[in-house]
């Protein structure tokens, strides 16, 4: 049975409130491990429960989006991050082909000098 359903007479409110407190945790972190809160069906419409007070819910939403707020800076400098290190791994690929093809300009010029002083060295 989940928190969401209608609760029993048998369950006391700061039960509810600490249940709804771990949903809620389980909502806003996903990586809690053995959470059965995690994967709950989407189509599913949360009961209000009056024992959990308007001001409870506004605190959550609020420490949510808060922390969603500061994680928010994190991913944008590890997306900036992720693109300059893309850009280095580009340039550097780029460096290497150039650097690539004049080695082989060289080598052909060089092998025509060897060709050239052969053909010389043969005719005298």
């Amino acid at each position: 049975m989940t928190a969401t359903a209608v609760r029993p007479a048998d369950v006391s409110p700061a039960d509810v409130l600490r249940i709804s407190v771990r949903i809620a945790a389980a909502k806003a972190d996903p990586q809690l491990p053995d959470s059965p809160y995690r994967e709950q069906d989407p189509t599913m419409t949360p009961i209000a429960d009056p024992a959990v007070r308007p001001e409870q819910t506004s605190e959550l939403t609020l420490q949510n989006r808060t922390r969603d707020m500061h994680l928010m800076h994190e991913a944008m400098a590890r997306a900036h991050m992720q693109h300059m290190h893309r850009e280095a791994e580009h340039e550097r690929l780029v460096r290497q082909f150039v650097d690539a093809r004049r080695m082989k300009r060289r080598a052909e010029r060089a092998g025509l000098r060897a060709r050239r002083a052969l053909a010389v060295a043969l005719m005298q």
